[in-house]
Parts: structure tokens; C-alpha cells; sequence
């Protein structure tokens, strides 16, 4: 007789949504199961089109709850919320198979209250979930939490030739983790008229793009800056457009397009000014950030999925440009000048990063560029911006490597990016260009961690880390180590980023 599971999770849509993966090892370890889930009504929408949940129940109230897990019989029963209502329910339906989480809910207490650390705060709600597993037996095969496995309540449907803003003005890697959202949105409306508000320094990564019809620019450090500039872009943008999805979670972008006054408007349930949404979407760590950009979509598509183009999102150049666009001519004279031919074993590099911890050190960089001209017979280029210079001149005059660092336009690094046979780089911008293009990408993690979401997205690309219990110590990265040792990138050896840099290169 094949399992029939109930899930017990009455608690917030965060929570709910990060129950994803226990239904996966699941079904992993028992393909023939059933499983139902039981949540409050409101968070139903949540788990209604997840692959691996046969049914979703409504908690309507304790007496009502307890009938329908009599009613059908439940063999295991697993309690992923544990108060004073699910152990009753336990105890009074008789489900043979009960397992429950660990919440620590009294460290909690004592923190919340008294400010007593404890170790079992570090553990991450997810850990805890799937340990509840290990008691019938069940092994973790994955952790991972993708598009599709939760879901989120319709919203209506712009009609044909509708006019749809997407607002995205955060920095260059954010703005490239929302190229695929600008192609599926054209993919999902294809009459409709597609306009991107993002900052001057991404405004190219848009415009680039054929299915891009209109990008704007904020200047939020120039004309658009302070309450009055803010004032100043809204108005500009009242009556153009009827719907707006923000992949920019800050406050600003929320009231910007609420004082815009578009008529609806899809944000994120973690940005500050949520409230200022017509509809919001669950935002979660535990994706790739691609994905998570993807799932604005959800209340006008609730079976959208992730596809494999969605990782290869940066076309050469715009359609209908022949040998004459300037960015590959500029690639291809500065590569002639320097006398690379077509048949060389170009690596890229990034050595920087706008934060100091973020930045595998400079000494390393320099060894492994050394080991990649002189063992792998490669050419190494070293990009970045304007603020790398001084860093990238010290590791060129050591090793040789040609330093395009700051000399080169975004246009052009994207041209350069699909000319590399590997691309070797911190946790930064450059490193989603590069993934973008399909260039196997090395990306080099120390205070960043690959859970967060900003890892190259797509096959054949790889992270180095190193696993150390300080980590991740931010999202960004900081100016200095809080532990003061710097471990997470000191630990990580230039003989293993070239080994790897060989594999991803191929044959040489």
C-alpha cells in the first residue's frame, strides 16, 4: 500500500512556500506517494500547482481540521509546525507515522527576549524542515526551491496591446538577472509594448534588446534625485503605461510607481513598500535569482516554468546588426592590435568587486594568471570598471595579462564575454555577463554564498567556496572581515581555481 502523507504547515506564506523541497525528497524516496498539505485558506494558492502535492486542505478551525484527517486515512503525518493546535491534532487523530520539526521555539523566546544567543538559531528553517524526515527514513537528495513549486493568486490579465513597465533600477548584475523577465514578458503578451526603467549605467544592457521597445532612464543619483526628482520622474510616467512589475525591491522603486498612479502594480512581499502593491509575490533565498525575477509572472501565468534559454539571455548583439556594429568592431581592432588571432585561448578576469571581501586576493590572482600564460598558453584579459584600475594595473604588471580595466563599455564586455573560452571572476556583475553569453564562468565566492540566488545561472558553469560557519557573513560582501581572519577567501588556493579553469576550458 503506497504512503499517504499529510503535511501539516498553518503558519505565514513564507513558511509555507519553503515546504517545497520536503515534498520532493518525498517523492524521491516514495514516488507513489499522495500527499496532501493542510494551510490556512489564504495560502492555498501557494501549493495548488505544485507537481509533487496531490491535494492542498484549507484549516478552517480545529474540530473541522481533525474530521478530514480521519476522513482519509492518513498513514504518516508530518508536523512542520508544531504548537499547542498541531499537537492535538496529532494526538487525536492516531496517524501511525507521526514525525515532527524542531522549532526551538524556547531559544527563540530567550533571544527574542532576553538576547540569548544560541547555536540553534543558525539553522536555517529549510534544515530543519527535512531533518524532520530523517525519522521514517527519508534521505535529502536536494534543498533546492524552484520556479514552479509554489504559486501565487491571479491577477487579471492585461488586454491585447497593452502597455507594461518594468521597473528594475538596482545594479548591473541585478539588471542582468532580469533580461530572461523582459523576454518572457513579450513571450506572455507578444502584442504588448515593453518599456524598462532602470538606471544610465544598465540602460544599455536594455536597449540591446529587440524585444525591448522603449527603455527609460532614472537618474537617481542626478536629475531624479531627492523627493523632488522623484516627484518629477512619476509624473512623467502617469497615464503611459497599464500595468508595472518591480523586480527592485527597495521602497523607493514602490512609491515611485505608486505615485505614478499605474493603474496595477506587481512587486515582491519582502520589498519595504510592499503595501503600495496591488498584488505581490513571494520573494525566496533559496532560488536562483533569475527565478525569482521570473515568478512576477506568476499572477499572470500561474504554471510558468523556468526553460533552459532563460540562462543564455544576451544575444551577440541587436538583431539586424552586421560586421559594422561598433561594439565587435571595437573587440575585434583592440584583439588585432594586441595580436590575438581567432584560434587563441582567450580567459577572462575579474579581480574586482565594490567590496573589499568579495575580492579573492590580488597576490592570487596574480600566481594564477601566471600558471594560465605560461602552463594553459592562454591570453589573459583583465576587465572591470574604472574603479579596478589601480588593481588590475598591479596584477598586469606583474604577469603580462593585457588590462582592459575600464576601457571598455558595456556593449563591448558583452562582445568580449562570448569571445572567452573561460571567464574567472569574483561574486560581481561581469560574472552574469559572462554566464549571459554561455562562457563557462568561474565564479570565486568567499562572504557570498550560493544560497543567496546571485551565483552564474545556467550548465557548465561552476563556484568555488569554501564551507565555513561565518558564512554567508552578508549579502553584499562589507568593507572588512567581521571575524577579522578573512578565511573564506584566504582558504581558497590558486591551485584549485586552475585546475578547474582547465577543466571548463577543455582539450588545450
Amino acid at each position: 500500500m503506497s504512503q499517504r502523507i499529510l503535511v501539516l504547515r498553518l503558519s505565514s506564506l513564507g513558511d509555507v512556500v519553503l515546504t517545497a523541497p520536503v515534498y520532493k525528497n518525498l517523492k524521491a524516496h516514495w514516488p507513489d506517494c499522495r500527499i496532501s498539505v493542510m494551510v490556512k485558506p489564504q495560502f492555498a494558492p501557494a501549493l495548488a500547482r505544485n507537481p509533487n502535492v496531490e491535494e492542498v486542505l484549507p484549516y478552517r478551525g480545529h474540530s473541522q481540521a481533525l474530521r478530514l484527517i480521519i476522513e482519509r486515512g492518513f498513514t504518516h503525518l508530518l508536523d512542520l509546525h508544531a504548537n499547542w493546535r498541531t499537537f492535538w491534532l496529532r494526538q487525536l487523530a492516531h496517524v501511525p507515522n507521526a514525525a515532527v520539526y524542531r522549532k526551538d521555539a524556547l531559544a527563540r523566546r530567550l533571544f527574542v527576549h532576553m538576547g540569548l544567543p544560541s547555536p540553534a538559531l543558525t539553522r536555517h528553517t529549510l534544515d530543519r524542515y527535512l531533518e524532520a524526515l530523517s525519522s521514517w527514513g527519508v534521505p535529502i537528495r536536494t534543498r533546492d526551491l524552484a520556479l514552479g513549486d509554489y504559486g501565487s493568486p491571479n491577477a487579471p490579465l492585461p488586454a491585447e496591446g497593452a502597455r507594461i513597465l518594468l521597473a528594475q533600477t538596482s545594479f548591473l548584475g541585478d539588471a542582468l538577472l532580469s533580461v530572461p523577465l523582459t523576454r518572457r514578458i513579450k513571450d506572455l503578451l507578444p502584442g504588448c509594448r515593453l518599456s524598462v526603467l532602470t538606471r544610465p549605467k544598465t540602460a544599455d544592457i536594455f536597449r540591446r534588446l529587440p524585444w525591448v521597445d522603449e527603455v527609460v532612464e532614472d537618474d537617481k543619483k542626478g536629475l531624479h534625485r531627492g523627493i523632488f526628482g522623484l516627484w518629477s520622474l512619476a509624473k512623467s510616467l502617469r497615464g503611459r503605461y497599464d500595468l508595472a512589475l518591480s523586480a527592485h525591491r527597495s521602497l523607493r522603486s514602490a512609491l515611485l510607481l505608486w505615485l505614478s498612479r499605474l493603474p496595477y502594480r506587481i512587486g515582491f512581499s519582502t520589498s519595504a513598500g510592499a503595501f503600495l502593491y496591488h498584488r505581490t509575490v513571494f520573494f525566496s533565498w533559496a532560488m536562483p535569482d533569475v527565478e525569482r525575477n521570473l515568478a512576477l509572472l506568476l499572477p499572470l501565468k500561474p504554471d510558468i516554468k523556468p526553460e533552459e534559454r532563460d540562462s543564455l539571455y544576451l544575444p551577440a548583439r541587436p538583431d539586424g546588426a552586421g560586421p559594422a556594429d561598433s561594439a565587435a568592431a571595437a573587440v575585434q581592432s583592440r584583439l588585432s592590435e594586441a595580436g590575438i588571432g581567432p584560434q587563441a585561448k582567450l580567459v577572462g578576469m575579474h579581480p574586482g568587486s565594490a567590496w573589499p571581501t568579495k575580492r579573492w586576493p590580488a597576490a592570487s590572482f596574480v600566481r594564477l594568471a601566471q600558471r594560465l600564460l605560461g602552463e594553459a598558453g592562454a591570453k589573459v584579459i583583465l576587465v572591470g570598471g574604472p574603479e579596478d584600475r589601480e588593481l588590475a594595473a598591479g596584477i598586469a604588471a606583474q604577469t603580462g595579462a593585457l588590462d582592459w580595466t575600464g576601457g571598455t563599455t558595456l556593449p563591448e564586455l558583452i562582445e568580449l564575454a562570448g569571445r572567452l573560452k573561460v571567464f574567472i571572476t569574483n561574486d560581481s556583475g561581469p560574472m552574469h555577463v559572462a554566464a549571459a553569453r554561455g562562457v563557462p564562468t568561474l565564479a570565486i565566492f568567499g562572504p557570498t554564498t550560493r544560497e543567496l540566488g546571485f551565483f552564474p545561472y545556467g550548465r557548465g558553469h561552476r563556484v568555488i567556496e569554501k564551507d565555513l560557519p561565518c558564512r554567508p557573513c552578508g549579502l553584499h560582501g562589507s568593507r572588512a572581515c567581521p571575524q577579522g581572519h578573512f578565511l573564506c577567501m584566504r582558504l581558497i588556493g590558486v591551485g584549485e581555481v586552475f585546475r578547474s579553469a582547465l577543466e571548463m576550458m577543455g582539450p588545450l
